[in-house]
């Protein structure tokens, strides 16, 4: 479904240490962004809507509404001296806007 780098995989790892049991990557999108859509992110438990599944030897959730539009999606993590932070980078966007926060 969604591929994790290594570098987002170790990152998220790190986020997850102190949280509660059960939590994991959550990954949805929502309507906004000067693209049409916005990608979203959080630490939370899964809903029961969601599709569970991990890459890299981490567990995430996708939100139910959201997997089509993020399939086969990869998550990367960059912290290099101009690093963005997290990206995803979707070969289903048709457009997306200059940050890469938002698609269509």
């Amino acid at each position: 479904m969604i591929t994790l780098t290594d570098s987002a995989a170790r990152q998220v790892s790190k986020m997850l240490q102190d949280k509660k049991e059960g939590m994991l990557l959550r990954i949805f999108i929502e309507p906004g962004g000067c693209s049409g859509f916005e990608y979203g992110m959080s630490v939370d438990f899964p809903k029961d809507a969601d599709q569970v599944a991990d890459s890299n030897g981490v567990r995430y959730a996708v939100a139910g509404d959201s997997v089509d539009y993020l399939k086969d999606c990869e998550v990367h993590f960059d912290d290099g001296l101009t690093g963005k932070g997290f990206e995803i980078r979707n070969p289903n966007a048709q457009s997306t806007c200059g940050c890469g926060k938002s698609f269509s």
